[in-house]
């Protein structure tokens, strides 16, 4: 039965000692590996060991793992788009995927929409209260931590602090709340994120509630038969052992984890709050000006882990918009909304990649809190509900004339 929890550490000396948290999920899947429960692993690496350039990679020799143990709080790889555009939708792979919420909750998207193959998938979400941008983090390491960037060997966020360890083993911490109300710290989008456990996995890893044990483990909780069947074997062929945490382990993580959807709800009330204020000639106003900005470069689109249209009506015949104009008409970014209104998982790839720096997850945030609201539907926490778009219910039908209202001045 899901729903199980366990602290877990790894049995390979080596992998414990290089694991942050007991290295777990790295003897976890090693297992999965050598097993043949899986052809491949997709995880983060840090491209020639430079923390600010992890990226996705396909890992499938068990020895290859050690190398993707450890947090990379700096690092943005878009791990879904890898799976369906690199693998080929993982069809003709068996994958375990490990990864943030986000990236947990766009696979489950895609899966959605037959863009991959769900049964050759085990996914492995690991918590998270939020990444940053590689650029604006070695300039806060800089202007803030009076550090050089290179020297940072590990960091982490925890009970409002930002944390840097370097390689010279000091170890220094700044306010969180303090350095986000300067322009540092988490990315837009990761401060209004309310997933911090990624339960739509079938196992979710982490450290909560593990910080008072004396030996380092990690915090999982079983998901899935899945994810079951995962840890059963790895305990029975002696790759990891367990535990039963205790009531006050299972109490802390849950504390922490409502603080920050707390914390991630006062500053969707603080960024989102200005625009609903505004009336509707002042918001269409705004977002025709931030839209004037747009120089067609299709960013936006091609980082979007959801976008799977294999003909793109925006660029493909050119019918819709008129060949070489800048700024593009506003057909642009509102077709690109509606088609993503219904699946965004706020992972903030489309801001990232904006040379204009649109404020575009803030768009789709307003546009998801009306659909969430309107169809009881939040995109990638279950692979069983379709999306509210793409899929009519039996009282629905029952209705004479529904006309959604889409248009810019609601936003």
């Amino acid at each position: 039965m899901s729903g199980d929890m366990y602290i877990v550490r790894s049995k390979d000396k080596a992998i414990f000692e290089r694991g942050e948290c007991g290295g777990s999920v790295t003897s976890i899947l090693k297992y999965a590996l050598e097993s043949g429960m899986v052809d491949g692993v997709v995880a983060t690496q840090a491209k020639d060991g430079d923390r600010y350039s992890g990226i996705p990679v396909l890992i499938t020799k068990a020895e290859e793992l050690i190398k993707t143990t450890g947090s990379l709080h700096t690092a943005t790889p878009n791990i879904a788009r890898f799976v369906k555009l690199h693998l080929n939708g993982a069809s003709n792979m068996k994958l375990a995927i490990v990864g943030k919420p986000c990236d947990i909750k766009a696979v489950i998207e895609l899966q959605k929409r037959n863009q991959i193959n769900a049964e050759n998938l085990l996914l492995i979400g690991l918590n998270c209260t939020g990444t940053l941008s590689p650029i604006a983090a070695k300039k806060m390491f800089i202007e803030e931590f009076e550090v050089d960037p290179l020297s940072v060997k590990r960091e982490d966020i925890d009970d409002g602090e930002l944390i840097i360890f370097l390689e010279d083993g000091t170890r220094k911490s700044k306010n969180l709340a303090v350095l986000e109300k300067k322009g540092y710290g988490r990315r837009e989008n990761c401060r209004r994120c309310e997933t911090n456990i990624p339960t739509m996995a079938d196992l979710a890893c982490g450290k909560w509630g593990t910080e008072e044990l004396e030996i380092g483990g990690t915090f999982i909780e079983i998901c899935s038969e899945k994810g079951r069947a995962l840890i059963e074997k790895a305990i029975e062929k002696e790759f990891i052992e367990v535990e039963t945490p205790n009531e006050m382990s299972i109490q802390a993580r849950e504390k922490k984890n409502q603080t920050e959807i707390e914390l991630a709800r006062d500053w969707i009330d603080r960024d989102l709050k200005p625009l609903q204020e505004l009336n509707t000639k002042e918001r269409l106003e705004f977002w025709l000006s931030e839209f004037n900005k747009c120089i067609k470069c299709f960013g936006c689109r091609d980082a979007c882990p959801i976008c799977y249209c294999e003909n793109c009506l925006l660029e493909a015949n050119r019918e819709y918009l008129e060949k070489g104009s800048i700024p593009p008409n506003i057909v642009f970014p509102l077709t690109r909304l509606s088609h993503v209104a219904d699946s965004c998982v706020n992972c903030g790839q489309c801001q990232d990649a904006c040379p204009m720096e649109l404020p575009l997850s803030k768009l789709y945030t307003l546009l998801h809190k009306k659909l969430s609201t309107l169809f009881d539907y939040r995109p990638g926490l279950d692979v069983e509900q379709p999306p509210p778009l793409l899929a009519i219910n039996e009282e629905e039908k029952q209705i004479d004339n529904t006309f959604l209202d889409f248009s810019i001045e609601h936003y």
